[in-house]
């Protein structure tokens, strides 16, 4: 079986497995070797001194390694095709985090104040413990708009681009950052190098996210109005991060609601900067309407990258 062929048939079964199965749990998840594997590797940055170049040698490794065992799974005599369908799938999150968001939701809404919280902070990194419900909705909206760049479209792009190699090397780096981008004095330096990777590696995505919200809108019945590419691009560029703008401020105009504002992470107050119109509060119904345009936006994005995967590698005789 060709290359060519293995593109034709993975990403549209591993889109489905995902948006059907989620992650099982009793299913070891390919995450959590990457992040036993960067326990070896922080000893070893910190024993180069926790520079940044310390931090790039870590990331290369990190990266070296997860393309090596990918390919070398993918290759094995009579289950090499079902290792990668495991692994395109497992690489793909937009079921899981539909599935989570909307557990979250019915938590924020129909349960207690602390349940809400604690369901909350299954799914984001900030802290919940002083959040009212206000707040709950307003950071549900945010993880669900960030995330639908770092849990699907940025993974299925580098999973069409690169086969389950180009996906796993990604979700290396973005774990990788996940758990060493922080600014903070333990992580500032030996994070930086694959911050800064991950930001190269999910810019494109991030843009597609915007494409993809904007065109499906009207087949989502969101309430919110279209202000024009240059105000989204406008509130996005003043994030901190150069990506998670991008979904986060098209979401926000387009389902009529306002995110951003004071968040507390790790014990400090950060004030993020306000994206879409301002005064107007998540509720329910918009989350709602968030997870449902969410859902058709990654189909969208699902058979519109494959088949421009597709017709690149028909026409250019790309060799995937």
């Amino acid at each position: 079986m060709t290359s060519f062929d293995t593109l034709l048939w993975l990403p549209p079964i591993a889109f489905v497995l995902d948006m059907l199965a989620g992650d099982p749990r009793w299913l070891p998840h390919p995450v959590r070797a990457i992040g036993h594997l960067l326990g070896p590797l922080e000893r070893l940055g910190r024993a180069l001194g926790a520079t940044r170049p310390a931090g790039v040698v870590c990331t290369v490794l990190a990266v070296l390694c997860a393309g090596v065992v990918v390919t070398l799974a993918g290759a094995l005599p009579v289950v090499g095709a079902l290792v990668s369908l495991w692994l395109a799938y497992a690489g793909l999150a937009l079921g899981c985090l539909l599935r989570e968001g909307r557990a979250a939701l019915h938590a924020v809404e129909h349960g207690s104040l602390e349940e809400g919280r604690a369901a909350l902070a299954m799914l984001v990194s900030r802290d919940t413990s002083a959040l009212d419900r206000d707040g709950l909705r307003r950071a549900l909206a945010e993880t669900l708009a960030e995330n639908f760049n770092d849990g699907f479209v940025a993974p299925f792009l580098w999973l069409v681009a690169g086969g389950p190699v180009g996906l796993w090397c990604y979700k290396t780096v973005s774990t990788m950052d996940s758990m060493w981008g922080y600014r903070t004095e333990r992580w500032e330096r030996l994070g930086w190098a694959c911050a800064r990777l991950d930001d190269v590696l999910a810019w494109v995505p991030a843009r597609c996210c915007v494409v993809l919200l904007w065109v499906t809108a009207p087949f989502a019945g969101v309430p919110g109005q279209w202000p024009g590419l240059p105000r989204v691009a406008s509130d996005a560029r003043r994030m901190e991060s150069p990506n998670a703008g991008w979904p986060m401020a098209a979401a926000a105009w387009l389902h009529g609601a306002y995110m951003g504002g004071s968040a507390v992470y790790f014990g400090k107050v950060k004030e993020k900067p306000l994206l879409g119109p301002a005064g107007t509060q998540w509720d329910g119904p918009r989350i709602e309407g968030l997870l449902r345009h969410l859902r058709l936006a990654g189909l969208a994005g699902a058979v519109t990258l494959w088949l421009a995967a597709l017709l690149a590698g028909w026409i250019f005789g790309v060799p995937w």
